[in-house]
């Protein structure tokens, strides 16, 4: 299936979220569809009457009549088209209302795009998603920004096309694992990059002065405030503002947060006069918050408005390939002098389990470069825990296919390119490096 076929195909987007729109839309149309959008069930019946679509995103929560309710009408008019219904509240009841109603499937938000993908294909017939590449085009990537993994770079392409528009996006991830360099890079591939982005950690704010450090506050609002302060929604005004660790936000202050997602408009403390801002969030956590609602230490809906886009960003141990090529370019940041790493350091790095991801692996290799006084980082320049190989890591076979596949590329590129070298390096016959590369690639 070529893109030209696909652009002969239509999908009309429904959704009353003009960045949900953007976001679903930019996706399909970069894999080479048509597009048509609506913001209500009624402005989409209206379009019908001149547009017969291939298929139909429809958003259940529209502004007057839900999608649910115009499944039958859709039904009258395009019997057999597709219809997807899209949904923030995943409920079961919703899911059988929505097939006795005639829709072909039902996904919950915040979407998964490759899902979605998977959806529309299958309902429109076309063989397999993965003959149609996206045209997403990956902007030039900062010089500290590692990418060597696949999943990594799948989460790159993702960002690649979340950037561009004002959804408000949901990071999460374990400590240490790169959240803020995310949002940093989601920001400097938005139209907001000229601008600044803003960001602070829920967890070191106060929970008597917080709703001040986001909204400000006037001048004699409560004690010690001599003077009007803007707050962290108007300074990141025209750009982006990065809540890290929203887990630890106080419920007393959640409901307040998401009012200012959904009004755009903010309230000083100690004023009775809302002001407009223009700042796109963007949000992290190590937490899961699905537990926190459970718990009830955190608020469903506010939930579901920050996550209009999740991004989930993997342990270092779930991206091996990333260990090697994160540790030199940290032994070049640390050391006054080049250096290399041996076989068995290189291979004790592989090993780890990095609990405390990318972040245990800066500080480690920080150590090893001030304890290292030749070009050689040894196993002994390492922390303990780190330099010794456990029984555990040698016998868990998904992990070491990822070592495996991690030492071959850093092996590679010390010996750049020359397979035969490379073969050499690792103790295994040319033809048998060339095996693995061949299923590396699948």
């Amino acid at each position: 299936m070529t893109k030209d076929s696909l652009a002969q195909r239509t999908l009309m987007v429904v959704d009353d979220e003009p960045s949900q729109q953007k976001l679903i839309g930019g996706f399909f149309a970069g894999l080479g569809f048509a597009i048509v959008t609506a913001g209500s069930a009624e402005a989409m019946l209206e379009l019908l009457d001149e547009h017969t679509p291939d298929m139909i995103l429809l958003d259940v929560r529209l502004p007057q009549m839900s999608g649910i309710d115009a499944l039958p009408k859709i039904r009258e008019r395009l019997p057999v088209v597709p219809v997807v219904l899209i949904t923030a509240y995943a409920d079961v009841r919703q899911a059988v209302a929505a097939v006795k109603s005639g829709a072909d499937d039902y996904l919950a938000k915040p979407i998964d795009l490759e899902e979605l993908k998977v959806a529309v294909f299958d309902a429109l017939a076309i063989p397999s998603s993965k003959e149609v590449e996206s045209d997403v085009q990956l902007p030039d990537l900062p010089t500290d920004f590692i990418v060597e993994s696949r999943a990594m770079r799948r989460l790159i392409q993702t960002i690649a096309i979340v950037a561009p528009s004002n959804a408000p996006i949901l990071i999460q991830g374990p400590s240490g694992s790169g959240k803020e360099g995310i949002a940093q890079l989601i920001h400097r591939w938005s139209p907001r990059a000229d601008r600044p982005i803003v960001t602070t950690n829920c967890a070191g704010l106060s929970a008597t002065l917080i709703e001040s450090e986001l909204f400000g506050h006037v001048k004699g609002a409560f004690t010690g405030a001599s003077e009007d302060r803007k707050g962290l929604f108007r300074t990141a005004t025209g750009g982006s503002l990065f809540l890290d660790e929203i887990g630890e936000m106080p419920m007393e202050m959640q409901p307040k947060l998401l009012r200012a997602l959904e009004t755009n408009l903010v309230t000083p403390v100690g004023s009775d006069r809302p002001i407009e801002v223009d700042t796109r969030l963007i949000a992290a956590t190590n937490r899961n918050l699905a537990d926190e609602i459970r718990e009830g230490r955190f608020r469903e809906d506010l939930y579901y408005r920050l996550n209009v886009v999740e991004l989930v960003v993997p342990p270092l141990s779930e991206r091996r390939e990333d260990i090697l090529p994160l540790a030199k370019f940290f032994a070049n940041q640390f050391s006054k002098r080049q250096v290399r790493f041996s076989p068995q350091a290189s291979q004790s790095m592989l090993t780890h389990s990095w609990t405390g991801n990318v972040r245990e692996l800066r500080n480690a290799i920080q150590r090893a470069c001030l304890l290292c006084q030749g070009d050689v980082i040894l196993p002994e320049h390492l922390p303990v825990n780190i330099s010794t190989i456990s029984t555990a890591d040698t016998v868990d076979v998904g992990r070491l296919s990822q070592v495996e596949r991690a030492t071959i590329l850093a092996t590679l590129e010390e010996c750049e390119g020359n397979r035969t070298l490379t073969a050499k390096k690792l103790g295994i016959s040319r033809r048998s490096l060339i095996y693995k590369l061949h299923d590396m690639e699948e």
